[in-house]
């Protein structure tokens, strides 16, 4: 069964990536497939350039590290594994 898979991407990146597909004589839909049958099998992603978080993800992260460099709301540090397993089954 075949079925299809929607997603948005730079129209820009689109035409780049199906110039390059063409130039290797495959249609962009083929290395897609292939890429996607690579990470189930290996349940591994790698990435060349850093990931840049969205707006949201960037402002939580600048939250909790402005936390952590001010020391708050922050728990721990625990003495012992039991310890940190105690406290988050108290949750």
């Amino acid at each position: 069964m075949i079925t299809t898979l929607i997603f948005k991407v730079d129209k820009r990146l689109k035409e780049e990536a199906q110039q390059v597909a063409k130039e290797m004589g495959l249609p962009l839909s083929s290395y897609l497939n292939q890429q996607l049958r690579g990470l189930v099998s290996t349940r591994q992603a790698s990435f060349r350039a850093p990931l840049t978080p969205n707006k949201k993800t960037a402002k939580y992260l600048r939250r909790v590290i402005k936390d952590a460099d001010e020391g708050k709301n922050m728990i721990g540090p625990f003495d012992s594994g039991k310890e940190l397993d105690d406290y988050l089954l108290s949750l």
